[in-house]
């Protein structure tokens, strides 16, 4: 499995207890959608992806789950995960609507303002609990838009393009 074709579920955050299991932090929006996994590819080395299989798992509170991968049986192996990136195959992803999107499908779209037109392109998602924003270049200057209900008119996923209504007044903020 390529790393390309994956997103990344969550990371290997600190053992549970003494005889291998490990709480895999889950940076979902829903850490429910993932109770039932089998197995998950974890990054053991730079982009080199080794698939685990679960023994058991078992969903906890704030986004983290209990994790004994099969063969892992103490606390020495367990260690060897630890900080090791969780990834499942994009198939894997639920599908959305043309109003939706995941934050990493939408890196280097072009976003398009519908009363001011292209206003950059997307650079990364920054997800403040409190403010989520888009992040945009736009001729080498940043632009920060906050991802309020109803900012997103449409995403072209195959024309890598985000339709936007910011609110009035903002992008004249950066020109």
């Amino acid at each position: 499995m390529l790393i390309e074709d994956c997103f990344n579920l969550g990371y290997i955050a600190k053992l549970h207890g003494f005889k291998g299991e490990v709480s895999l932090f889950l940076d979902v929006t829903d850490p429910s959608n993932y109770q039932n996994l089998k197995s998950v590819y974890l990054e053991m080395n730079k982009g080199e992806l080794v698939p685990f299989s679960i023994q058991n798992i078992k969903l906890m509170n704030k986004g983290f789950m209990t994790v004994q991968f099969a063969g892992i049986d103490s606390e020495l192996q367990a260690r060897e995960l630890l900080k090791k990136t969780a990834f499942l195959p994009v198939t894997m992803l639920p599908q959305l609507s043309d109003k939706e999107f995941y934050d990493h499908e939408i890196i280097s779209f072009e976003v398009i303002d519908i009363h001011e037109g292209n206003i950059g392109r997307v650079v990364q998602v920054i997800d403040l609990p409190s403010n989520p924003l888009l992040q945009l270049d736009f001729e080498g200057k940043e632009v920060l838009i906050p991802l309020i209900p109803g900012l997103v008119i449409n995403v072209n996923r195959s024309g890598k393009i985000l339709t936007i209504e910011s609110p009035p007044g903002l992008i004249d903020l950066f020109k």
